[in-house]
């Protein structure tokens, strides 16, 4: 055997002499060769200009610019008819209305999107795919016709139409089906924001729990919920933006008596009060940025109470 001593001569021909020529040649080459020690994003000035300025033009163009010209739009009458048309009647119950199914659409769904997350990332079952699907079901079926379906299935002449016209409970045209609507468009959000994010943290925080004692109900509570909540706030608060702004399933649902902000909106443009219109979408505008501060608010105190109890 050759000497295992790196300054050892080894014998001519042999496989170690072969192989500590290659290396040798080798690192010759590969000191001779030259080796750009640039950084991958490092470019030129006008490269960076042009994609700053194709960004800055989009965002521009595609949402500075409607901004800009919603607000013109809504104060060109003046600030005596813009107020008028906030305090209109028929626009603070549409606003109303809108809140009111945002409000009870986000937390159905968020308990429906936590225990669907919860099963199909922690346990293994059968039927575990056919739950996948029918969360994605409103995903593949367009909004106009799931309130259609709505329609069909709970309206006068609908399967269940007599039974609930005889105990006189309403349904389409009403409040609860702009509810059902809400809800049917907007529950896959959370549950398939959630799967990947529960996937990735695997089981071991939870297996730990329960070989110290911990019951189910015990880990879910303080070990699964709380590693979660930060990202479920995230994922609420655009969830109830989303729920606030849908028009297509609502089409089929609404009355006079039951419209909510967008089919407001679409209705003072068809009549051809652009500042009505234009007034009304500024303060849905308004209500959606308070509520994305509130939830804003409320995951930075989440995350300060969840590092708090991550560091007991």
């Amino acid at each position: 055997l050759p000497s295992a001593n790196p300054a050892a001569p080894c014998a001519e021909g042999s496989p170690v002499s072969a192989a500590a020529s290659s290396l040798a040649s080798s690192a010759a080459v590969g000191h001779g060769a030259h080796v750009d020690s640039r950084p991958a994003t490092r470019e030129s000035p006008a490269v960076k200009a042009l994609i700053i300025g194709v960004a800055l033009s989009y965002f521009a163009l595609f949402l500075l610019l409607p901004l800009v010209t919603v607000f013109v739009e809504a104060l060109r009458k003046g600030w005596g008819t813009y107020l008028m048309a906030l305090v209109d009647p028929d626009a603070l119950a549409a606003v109303r209305l809108t809140l009111l199914a945002a409000a009870i659409a986000v937390p159905l769904n968020l308990v429906f999107g936590v225990a669907a997350a919860w099963c199909i990332a922690k346990f293994e079952f059968r039927g575990k795919n056919l739950l996948l699907t029918l969360i994605d079901l409103p995903f593949s079926v367009s909004p106009v016709i799931s309130g259609l379906i709505y329609v069909l299935l709970l309206g006068a002449q609908g399967w269940f139409g007599p039974w609930l016209k005889a105990h006189h409970i309403e349904v389409i045209f009403a409040v609860p089906g702009i509810v059902l609507a809400t809800v049917f468009v907007t529950f896959p959000f959370i549950a398939r924001e959630l799967i990947p994010l529960m996937m990735e943290q695997g089981t071991e925080d939870e297996e730990a729990a329960l070989s110290l004692g911990a019951s189910g109900w015990q880990t879910f509570w303080r070990v699964t919920l709380p590693i979660c909540t930060p990202a479920l706030i995230d994922i609420a608060r655009y969830f109830f933006i989303n729920a606030m702004t849908t028009i297509s399933a609502v089409v089929f649902l609404y009355s006079p008596e039951t419209k909510v902000a967008a089919i407001a909106i679409l209705n003072l443009d068809e009549a051809g009060e652009m500042g009505a219109a234009a007034a009304m979408a500024v303060l849905i505008l308004a209500t959606s940025s308070v509520a994305m501060g509130l939830f804003t608010a409320l995951g930075w105190w989440v995350n300060r109470r969840t590092q708090a109890w991550r560091t007991r």
